[in-house]
């Protein structure tokens, strides 16, 4: 596993990083009609809470906020996807670079360090066992982008590591998965998002295919 920041290692995470689930709040990213999970600022929540983010209360608490200022939630939300999709794009570039080569739009990276800015300046320093580590109070916070400042600061915080930033894979699923993930192999083989999900699709594919030539 990679060394992770303190409020990430706390998390409920499906692919090793904070920025990393955020990214993959899309069914089928890199295919030519993506589904898009944040259709309401409640998806939002949901997966804040779902990952771990935000207990209940905060959760409820925000809810009945979005409910009175909706025009506001809404831009949060229209906030949140576009940094996931400025996040995909920065990861994306360095994903099996040796495959394929992506340039990011130049804003991009404007719009991750704008969102960094604002996280850092909500962050605090709490006490841990080993020291301090780098923290936001989310479960007291009324801002409705609060669940956004740690994943502003996981995206930052991966792409400042070079070594694991090395290890970011895109499912390689023929539908367009697309997918990221951490490649913790030792020869950087892995191909899925998930064995059980895309691997085994690819599987029964090659198998039949296999008994159709065979035929």
């Amino acid at each position: 596993m990679p060394l992770l920041p303190a409020f990430e290692a706390r998390l409920n995470l499906k692919n090793d990083r904070l920025c990393l689930d955020f990214a993959n709040t899309v069914s089928n990213h890199a295919s030519a009609e993506p589904g898009e999970y944040f259709k309401t600022y409640a998806d939002l929540l949901a997966w804040a809470e779902r990952a771990g983010l935000l207990p209940a209360p905060a959760v409820e608490r925000l809810r009945a906020l979005a409910e009175r200022h909706p025009a506001a939630a809404e831009a949060v939300r229209a906030q949140a996807v576009e940094l996931r999709e400025a996040i995909y794009r920065l990861l994306l570039a360095h994903a099996d670079a040796h495959a394929h080569a992506h340039t990011p739009p130049p804003g991009d990276l404007a719009q991750l360090n704008t969102a960094l800015r604002t996280a850092l300046a909500q962050a605090r320093l709490a006490p841990t066992e080993a020291g301090y580590a780098l923290d936001w109070d989310l479960a007291g916070s009324d801002a409705l982008d609060a669940l956004l400042w740690p994943v502003a600061y996981s995206a930052a915080d991966l792409l400042a590591s070079p070594e694991q930033l090395a290890r970011v894979g895109q499912c390689q699923d023929d539908r367009g998965c697309g997918w990221l993930f951490l490649d913790l192999t030792k020869n950087h083989s892995r191909r899925w998002c998930a064995m059980d999900d895309c691997g085994n699709r690819a599987k029964a594919k090659r198998h039949y295919e296999r008994k159709k030539s065979a035929v």
